[in-house]
């Protein structure tokens, strides 16, 4: 990383892209964010108003991207990251995965900086291989609609350890496991929210296929922990950043329905296609490489997320 303090937020806008703009101005960086707002909301900054370590952006890394003076490290989040998004953005998401790379790796080049991707855990698509190790290349449907998301991920990957290899750009690379958390937004379809939303409005909550498929499930500041240590490291390699403590959809539920209080039923739907059955991560690539591990417990978290969602829905 070069010298300076000044760190490149990709998606700062964004549920896991605020939280760590907190982290690094917590640790004494100073940010600039970009966005262009498509799935970001500006409410998840606000409280940086009048911070004078961070600047915000609007722009499309899709476009040449340029920033004035020193950037000691780009990292990117920028992708809209939930099915719900993702499906709705469906050319956007591939150009971000590949254009928009490109272009925040062109920064990094230009500045002498330090370069991190966040991928996911869907690069693993439907796994055959269980739990998933960094090395496990992965069961995607490259013309399924979840694709669109799997294969830009992909393919950021693939262009970021070109980058790596041939233009001698310092690159990190993250595969972000399911991670829940404040300023998740109850419309982006994903299992945290749409659960919690539907418990805390009265409403049946909806489980798709029968349950059984299983997720793991680690909280937001322990994920912007792990994406800041493996920016800072020397490893070049994908490092799975995530909670390796599994459970059910149904399990999921069934501790939202506890820590509500609520007797709400449950509505089957069928499984939307490709949705994966399992998806657990080995992160003893993190422990031995970062000495990183999620450290907020599954209980503890669930209840600040459903506090911050109560507070929400009492608007």
């Amino acid at each position: 990383m070069t010298s300076s303090d000044r760190i490149a937020v990709l998606g700062a806008a964004g549920f896991v892209g605020s939280h760590l703009v907190d982290l690094l101005l917590a640790r004494g960086q100073r940010v600039v964010g970009v966005d262009n707002l498509i799935t970001g909301r500006l409410e998840n900054l606000a409280h940086l108003s009048g911070d004078g370590r961070f600047e915000l952006l609007e722009a499309d890394i899709c476009d040449p991207l340029d920033l004035e003076g020193p950037i000691g490290a780009v990292l990117d989040l920028a992708s809209p990251a939930s099915p719900a998004d993702y499906l709705r953005h469906p050319l956007e998401t591939l150009r971000c995965g590949s254009r928009g790379v490109e272009n925040a790796l062109l920064l990094a080049r230009r500045k002498g900086a330090r370069f991190l991707l966040a991928s996911t855990s869907e690069v693993y698509g439907d796994p055959l291989v269980h739990p998933q190790r960094e090395s496990y290349w992965g069961n995607v449907n490259p013309v399924g609609p979840r694709a669109v998301y799997d294969e830009a991920k992909r393919f950021a990957e693939a262009i970021t350890m070109a980058y790596h290899r041939h233009e001698r750009v310092a690159t990190r690379i993250a595969r972000i496991f399911n991670t829940y958390g404040p300023r998740m937004r109850l419309d982006d379809g994903r299992v945290v929210p749409s659960l919690v939303g539907q418990v805390l409005r009265g409403e049946p909550m909806t489980v798709f296929g029968d349950g059984k498929q299983t997720r793991s499930f680690c909280y937001v500041s322990d994920t912007v922990e792990g994406l800041w240590q493996l920016a800072r490291s020397d490893f070049a390699e994908p490092v799975n950043i995530g909670n390796p403590a599994e459970m059910t959809i149904l399990d999921f539920a069934e501790a939202v329905r506890r820590e509500a209080g609520a007797a709400a039923s449950v509505v089957f739907k069928p499984l939307p296609v490709d949705d994966p059955r399992v998806r657990r991560p080995d992160i003893s690539r993190a422990r031995e490489v970062l000495g990183w591990s999620p450290e907020v417990q599954f209980e503890e978290g669930l209840r600040r997320t459903m506090a911050w969602f109560r507070e929400r829905l009492a608007r």
